[in-house]
């Protein structure tokens, strides 16, 4: 078989040429299909955004129904006594403290050595720590020929000592401090036996000087006396942690966290909005273009816009009474978008917080706006759902193009061989006629050129 740069050689005829303009008359056919394929996967693109959109205001009707957004409180502190933090279960309020001490942890100190090296133990033995409380008592095993380091570093490595050990210079020696791991009285150290352990005259009383008793936090809340063993406090008022500070006054406001149930709602409003713009961009006409949105049109995209706005409009009932979007300043527009009127919510917030709360996280018993969203939305974006249906769909028929554009290529193939095969024999076939023409004018030619001569 002649191969398409031999085409033509023995005809003269442009053969090749005229082979590739048929190859590109038949692949032609391949364009429709081509063109389908795209339109599926922008239709698959396209979906993909919506059901991005769609996640995107789901976790925003998620956040929305949990009832403990709307017991997020906020923590207003004056005066620099003390500092305070607030959970969920702190009630609204403001409470006056009075803190007349701090806990403090109890502090006992050795007498000096100039150096460190110095051997304050040659026996070694048990050291014996005391406190007030009898419970915290315990024995620290000091090895022969320690330091005073060697000692701080075995009190440090028992679990059990209840004190930090630490070496104090103070301008003319080194002393081994403890301080008690605990504040309050109870946990105060008292006393050691190192008089008993230690060479020379180390410990000036027996067992070393007390510098400091350690003492209860002793403060007031709103009148009422309080003793605590630490300056953390979170029984004192319910759902607050107070953290003491200083001797003084302060004062704690416990309020409602409007602020986070605000920008909550309006994440809310600005997802769906988002979630309209894109099936709005998605499903339009462009007039002046001429184009049509990739979803034209597309039922799945209607369910989705009409399952939401149903939930949207249908309110809530609250102890027999309807509440609606506009009792708390949302409205849709004529565009179907959610528009928010701030200062109709900081009403509602301020006039009836658990209105609010119970609107869009519920009751317990019913489920509010946000709860009724939330079951709309896990079943438009679930493995079941129209929209994933209509992905699967398109992905289905891009396979489907798929196969076919494969037959029609190699139609195509099989159909350009056949003409390749033919052009070929045509080729041969002139070729060959060619000879016989030039041999029969040569003959011609001769038989003419004898019969002048005779």
């Amino acid at each position: 078989m002649a191969s398409i740069s031999s085409l033509g050689v023995g005809s003269g005829l442009d053969l090749n040429g005229l082979l590739e303009q048929l190859n590109q008359a038949e692949r032609a056919k391949l364009q429709p299909i081509a063109q389908q394929v795209q339109a599926q996967e922008v239709q698959i693109s396209a979906y993909g955004e919506i059901q991005s959109a769609l996640a995107a205001f789901d976790d925003t009707v998620t956040n929305l129904n949990d009832p403990s957004l709307f017991q997020s409180v906020t923590t207003d502190v004056t005066g620099s006594a003390l500092q305070a933090a607030a959970s969920a279960d702190a009630s609204p309020g403001s409470y006056s403290v009075e803190v007349r001490q701090i806990a403090t942890a109890g502090n006992l100190a050795t007498e000096r050595v100039a150096d460190l090296d110095t051997i304050v133990t040659e026996s070694g033995g048990e050291l014996e720590l005391t406190f007030t409380d009898d419970a915290l008592n315990h024995g620290v095993a000091i090895a022969a020929d320690s330091t005073l380091e060697d000692v701080r570093d075995a009190i440090n490595a028992d679990p059990d000592a209840a004190v930090n050990a630490s070496i104090v210079f103070d301008g003319e020696g080194h002393r081994l401090a403890l301080m008690s791991a605990e504040t309050g009285e109870q946990a105060s150290i008292t006393g050691t036996n190192f008089d008993q352990l230690a060479a020379g005259n180390l410990a000036a009383e027996p067992g070393g000087m007390v510098s400091q008793v350690g003492q209860d936090a002793d403060f007031s809340v709103n009148g009422i006396d309080i003793v605590s063993a630490t300056n953390q406090i979170d029984d004192a008022i319910q759902g607050v942690t107070l953290d003491l500070q200083e001797a003084g006054s302060s004062t704690v406001v416990v309020q409602r966290d409007n602020d986070i149930i605000r920008e909550s709602i309006l994440g809310f409003v600005d997802a769906y909005n988002e979630l309209k713009g894109t099936t709005g961009q998605l499903t339009a006409f462009n007039g002046e273009q001429g184009e049509a949105g990739p979803l034209i049109g597309d039922s799945a995209v209607r369910g989705i816009e009409s399952s939401l706005r149903s939930d949207l409009a249908a309110g809530v009932t609250q102890d027999g009474e309807l509440s609606l979007l506009s009792d708390m300043g949302l409205s849709l527009s004529v565009d179907g978008r959610l528009e928010l009127d701030e200062q109709q919510l900081d009403i509602a917030l301020a006039d009836n917080p658990d209105g609010v709360a119970s609107f869009f996280a519920g009751d317990g018993d019913t489920a509010g706006l946000a709860g009724r969203l939330a079951g709309t939305t896990e079943q438009l974006l679930g493995s079941n759902s129209a929209l994933e249906g209509s992905i699967n769909s398109a992905e289905n028929r891009i396979d489907s193009l798929g196969d076919r554009f494969e037959r029609t290529e190699r139609s195509i193939e099989q159909t350009i061989d056949r003409y390749r095969t033919q052009f070929a024999q045509l080729d041969g076939m002139l070729a060959q006629m060619n000879q016989t023409s030039a041999y029969l004018t040569q003959q011609l030619g001769m038989l003419d050129a004898q019969m002048q001569e005779g």
